[in-house]
């Protein structure tokens, strides 16, 4: 990296950490200011920000080996998320909202009514703020040593005593921070650049971050994002020039690979947006695929998508908020990815071979090869600091979120008024959140060499959640759901996973979401109707604070009988979340495939008259969501 490379990190580092001191005061008057920023948020602001998150120093390198492991049609396990998103901003996020609650893990309480809502509460703050959630934080940390390692050399910086003391630390512990494990050559040299790295990457971070609470994080997810875009841009627009453009990248995939050559896969199976002539597009995978937005954990925006949610301003905010990061998240930022990828495989071409998790990890880190081989000075420097701003914004979320539920479920909830009999004063929280960072962040540092690649450990992750989607989501539209299906479906989930991985090995993945999702919702949903239902007063005073849309006939009836209307306004979003992705699918999918030259289904005479239905569609859907989803939303207004 040269001087002006290092001249952008610097002005990136600086701003962020005013970003953060200039937050500190408000932040440090209470949970609320600290957490939800005062629930000030604009919708746009909330959309970026979580793009932002998303937007991930892991997910590129994630995008990259599923292109090559398996084509364009693998990433519609991410897209369909978009789903999920929409779901959150048209039917729950006003509920979120107006619960007032600081964390998911609160709600179970106000949900619930007896002794088992405060079990499942704790559990939820320790499995969700500490296991998935430094989980998902290594995660991202292990996409920060493949970032890092080739450009963050202190092993040439730092003088030789104080590296060699460095070494021995990192010796000592017996752990490697570094791709292949213990295999690899020069392993403790590397361990220790990488360790470094994280760690002067993670104390600017957590500087901000604790120092001016969400609002901080917020203020630098917004200039990450705009970084991230451009640099990605940029990278994408080198690669493919590399490759002699777009037509010459498409002509080569479809030259290079073949099954006789003896690849996986064959160019338009690369290539494929559609089930139609994608590779190992099964019923199962597409049934898999249709259900993965709401086999998920973050279903009903449970994490910080719940938290963006509670701290917008206001309901339209909210649904503003969700249409932003859909957009910013599955549209743009896949239409600069897919063709960065697709360069990637033709300029760093795999060897054929079985694939595996080592491979995988090697396909991954062609993207950080690109950028080290590729970029000139200036990009290089603009790349690296936006794959590390993707990184900060990633960080500083999830030590933010998952220091909520340690500080206002498990302090001062547990420690303080149950035990302690005492109530902790505003400010000794912010302290306690504080501090709660640091904990969370040591954690995710010893996860990170259990971790094999990125993709296996994604994989994991999405396989905890699976059981607990749909129970989640139904607690919000149908009122019969109790606190013990909820602690039901998790207990299955924990019991299931380990089983599953055991019993159904890496290429039966869709079939082990499947049977955790089916299985963990089912039992979540016997064991409610067999528990429940809820005490009605409980359910009433739930029902007049959150004003949740769905299936709440007996509890409308108590509250507002002359104005049933959850089951309209439930459809109504629905049409709404339903219209839009369909609007949203159709443009990245028509623009996505003229871009990179994919084929269209067979059965569709000509290309061009695909791409220029799928446009069309994809616009004049806009006017009705927004009529459907806006226009016609929610008055938000309490019953009495």
């Amino acid at each position: 990296m040269t001087g002006w490379d290092w001249a952008i990190l610097v002005v990136f580092i600086l701003y962020a950490l005013q970003a953060g001191f200039r937050e500190r005061a408000v932040a440090s008057q209470n949970l609320e200011e600290y957490f939800l920023a005062g629930r000030s948020l604009s919708g746009w602001k909330a959309g970026l920000s979580m793009a932002a998150t998303q937007f991930a120093a892991d997910t590129p390198l994630l995008v990259t080996g599923l292109v090559a492991t398996a084509g364009i049609f693998a990433l519609w396990r991410l897209w369909i998320y978009a789903l999920a998103f929409l779901l959150v901003g048209f039917l729950l996020a006003p509920s979120w909202r107006r619960v007032g609650v600081l964390t998911d893990a609160e709600l179970t309480e106000v949900r619930y009514g007896h002794g088992a809502a405060s079990v499942l509460r704790g559990i939820k703050a320790v499995y969700f703020g500490t296991i998935v959630n430094c989980t998902v934080l290594a995660m991202v940390l292990l996409a920060a040593t493949r970032l890092a390692e080739p450009f963050l050399l202190w092993d040439q910086w730092l003088p030789t005593g104080v590296f060699d003391a460095c070494v021995q630390i990192v010796k000592w512990a017996g752990v490697p921070f570094t791709i292949g494990g213990l295999e690899a050559e020069n392993v403790w040299i590397r361990s220790t650049n990488n360790l470094l790295s994280i760690g002067a990457i993670v104390s600017v971070t957590l500087l901000y971050s604790t120092t001016g609470g969400l609002r901080s994080v917020v203020a630098t997810d917004l200039v990450q994002f705009g970084i991230g875009i451009v640099a990605s841009g940029a990278f994408a627009w080198v690669v493919v020039d590399h490759v002699g453009g777009l037509s010459s990248m498409t002509q080569r995939i479809h030259e290079q690979f073949s099954v006789s050559a003896g690849y996986w896969m064959t160019g338009n199976e690369i290539l494929a947006f559609t089930p139609f002539g994608a590779r190992d597009a099964t019923m199962l995978v597409l049934l898999v695929y249709g259900f993965q937005w709401l086999l998920q954990m973050n279903a009903d925006g449970t994490g910080y998508l719940a938290q963006r949610s509670m701290a917008c301003r206001s309901d339209h905010d909210a649904r503003v908020a969700a249409v932003v990061f859909s957009v910013a998240q599955v549209l743009l930022r896949s239409l600069i990815w897919l063709p960065l990828a697709l360069g990637l495989l033709v300029v760093f071409p795999p060897l054929p071979e079985t694939l595996g998790p080592q491979f995988i990890a090697a396909r991954e880190f062609t993207f950080v090869q690109g950028i080290n081989e590729l970029l000139p000075p200036g990009i290089k420097g603009l790349m690296v600091v936006g794959m590390l701003a993707a990184l900060a914004s990633t960080v500083d979320t999830h030590l933010n979120w998952g220091a909520s539920y340690w500080t206002n479920d498990l302090y001062r909830r547990f420690i303080c008024e149950s035990w302690l009999q005492r109530s902790p004063s505003p400010r000794a929280l912010v302290w306690v959140a504080r501090g709660s960072n640091l904990l969370i962040l040591l954690i995710a540092l010893c996860i990170i060499p259990w971790l094999s690649s990125i993709q296996t450990a994604w994989q994991i992750s999405l396989l905890l959640g699976a059981g607990m989607g749909v129970v989640l989501v139904l607690r919000w539209i149908w009122w019969r759901v109790t606190a013990w299906g909820e602690l039901a479906c998790i207990a299955a989930s924990m019991i299931m996973a380990p089983l599953l991985l055991w019993a159904l090995p890496a290429p039966q993945e869709e079939m082990r979401l499947l049977i955790m999702g089916l299985a963990a919702g089912a039992i979540g949903i016997t064991v409610s109707w067999f528990t429940g239902p809820e005490n009605f007063d409980r359910l009433e005073t739930f029902y007049r604070r959150a004003r949740p849309p769905g299936f709440w006939g007996p509890i409308e009836q108590r509250v507002q009988p002359e104005r049933q209307n959850g089951v309209q306004r439930f459809w109504r979003a629905i049409l709404a979340m339903g219209l839009t992705a369909l609007s949203i699918f159709c443009l990245l999918t028509g623009i996505g495939t003229w871009l990179v030259g994919s084929p269209a289904p067979e059965w569709v005479p000509w290309r061009e008259a695909w791409i220029v239905g799928l446009l069309l569609l994809g616009v004049l859907l806009i006017p009705i969501w927004i009529n459907v989803g806006f226009r016609h939303s929610d008055s938000g207004k309490q019953p009495q």
